[in-house]
């Protein structure tokens, strides 16, 4: 599926990421971005659900046999995910990299590499997380839906943060797709000073483009990186102690 869904967007976005040269191109290439990040993310964070779901059925039973201790059991499931995402990021990154066409560079590929694999961590966390914190899949999903439909409204690509009312752009920054936006986009195309043409207003550099009108900074993709690693260790933890305090076992 992996496959698929990169070849896909691939083909769709087939050389956007050199053609920056209007406003309509950068813009093309958000999308690009917002698309390859959201649509196989959220699909990690449902697939890994229903199994997370079982799993926990048969937690429940060792746990009260003395076999299982909650902690390294939720370490576990974190680790053998983590594997699995880093193949198939590694996979997806590949295909999408040289399909849309961005500079190769080992710094840039590095950074989208990590972006991606970050994303899809926190995303297959996130499933997992909603998980633990109610009885069953189902009521996980309906959950999961709902915060999914701000991440998505608050994204940065839909409404550019600068444009979002002041009251609401808390938000963006409580986004965890907004931060993987900021950090591929800024990566790839916030270091261009080339030339953009803006309709109805006057060329200027790509760069300074993304700093006013989308609120991309290039400086500002350092701590970019480190928030990822907070978001993953923020809902690794609430999974874990969910797991460990909450238990919806029936008898």
């Amino acid at each position: 599926m992996t496959i698929v869904i990169g070849v896909l967007f691939g083909v769709i976005f087939w050389g956007k990421g050199d053609q920056i040269h209007r406003q309509q191109d950068l813009l093309n290439l958000l999308g690009a971005t917002y698309a390859a990040v959201l649509f196989l993310g959220a699909t990690n964070a449902s697939a890994v659900q229903s199994v997370v779901a079982i799993e926990r059925t048969v937690f429940y039973r060792e746990r009260a046999a003395g076999m299982y201790s909650e902690l390294p059991y939720a370490f576990a499931q974190v680790a053998i995910e983590t594997i699995y995402v880093a193949i198939q990021t590694f996979v997806y990154a590949l295909l999408l990299y040289s399909m849309i066409g961005f500079h190769w560079t080992a710094e840039k590929f590095l950074y989208f590499y990590y972006f991606i694999f970050m994303c899809f961590t926190y995303f297959s966390m996130y499933g997992m997380m909603v998980v633990a914190l109610t009885p069953g899949h189902q009521i996980a999903a309906i959950v999961m839906s709902f915060f999914l439909s701000f991440w998505n409204l608050f994204s940065g690509f839909l409404i550019p943060r600068p444009l979002i009312p002041v009251w609401w752009r808390w938000y963006y920054w409580a986004s965890p797709v907004a931060w993987t936006i900021y950090g591929i986009f800024t990566s790839q195309v916030g270091d261009k000073k080339d030339m953009l043409e803006i309709p109805g207003a006057d060329s200027r550099p790509v760069n300074e483009f993304l700093k006013e009108y989308m609120g991309f900074d290039y400086d500002f993709l350092v701590p970019v990186v480190f928030a990822h690693v907070g978001w993953v260790l923020l809902f690794f933890f609430v999974f874990a102690y969910g797991i460990k305090f909450l238990n919806f076992q029936r008898r």
